[in-house]
């Protein structure tokens, strides 16, 4: 690995931490392409090389990391001007550690495979604190032969990395927890809305719900951190970026003909939290929507 020439776009919230650990435990070189000033000048703190363009990452690298915000911004890095589409080599790798469409993800594949290069869709999941102490959760779509040649790598970034399958499934696995998680909240905060009106205080609520068959992860990270003190701070994971992935999902699931009514319920639920102002806010703020 420290031989290797590794490659990383995208250095935000996530991708900065992620980007820090594979570099110091692979110790290989790393070169980086983000526009953001502040992203780009903590990675050349730590060793890496920013080039100019995404294209001027695929030339050298063999090994390439995209955490992007969305499909349109990682369909512009791979398939726009001067794009990895065009510029990486004959046997190197591009994974993709951001949440986006299935279809997009196969269809990516596909033009990647048809000039010799393996794709994976490797979406994290867990919080921006996961992120620094490099406890992530992975889930990745891939051929096998592929995910045992990135598993030891994701690994300096992640405790948890799971083979999902073929391309696209590690998006569809990422996509259905989103939307899982999404409606769990959502009934989370009309459960606080009805016994508040009926006489019980959110926090003997939640802690009851805690000692019962209603306890899950949602109830202890987003309701008990989040909702219960009302803290939804920015630069979290906010609600434009929450409907992005339930947006994905939905249209997923009308790809494959169910009919997700109560994650159409959970989207208007966030859709009526952003239009009271949270679009950037940490997206638990749905709860003052249902509350009000």
């Amino acid at each position: 690995m420290s031989t290797m020439t590794l490659g990383f776009i995208g250095l935000g919230v996530m991708g900065l931490p992620i980007c820090r650990n594979i570099m110091r435990k692979a110790g290989a070189r790393m070169l980086v392409c983000e526009p953001r000033a502040e992203g780009c000048a903590q990675a050349l703190a730590r060793g890496a090389q920013a080039v100019a363009t995404p294209g001027d990452v695929g030339a050298e690298a063999s090994l390439v990391f995209t955490c992007l915000p969305g499909e349109n911004q990682l369909r512009d890095v791979i398939f726009g001007e001067d794009g990895l589409l065009g510029t990486m080599q004959r046997g190197s790798t591009l994974v993709d550690l951001s949440t986006t469409p299935v279809d997009f993800a196969r269809e990516a594949a596909a033009a990647l495979e048809a000039r010799g290069i393996d794709f994976a869709d490797a979406p994290i999941a867990r919080t921006r604190q996961a992120a620094e102490d490099g406890t992530l959760s992975i889930t990745v779509g891939a051929t096998a032969e592929v995910f045992a040649r990135i598993e030891p790598v994701l690994r300096h970034a992640a405790t948890d990395v799971t083979h999902c399958g073929p391309v696209g499934c590690g998006q569809v696995v990422k996509l259905m927890n989103n939307m899982v998680l999404v409606q769990t909240v959502v009934a989370l905060s009309e459960a606080r809305a009805i016994a508040r009106r009926a006489g019980v205080a959110p926090a003997p609520l939640f802690e009851a719900l805690g000692k019962g068959s209603a306890d899950s992860f949602a109830l202890r990270n987003h309701g008990m951190k989040a909702i219960l003190p009302e803290n939804f701070p920015l630069r979290a994971f906010s609600t434009d970026y929450a409907l992005k992935d339930l947006a994905y999902a939905l249209r997923l699931a009308r790809q494959m003909g169910v009919d997700a009514k109560g994650a159409e319920l959970a989207e208007a639920t966030l859709q009526r939290s952003r239009a009271a102002g949270n679009a950037e806010r940490y997206w638990p703020a749905l709860a003052q929507a249902v509350d009000e």
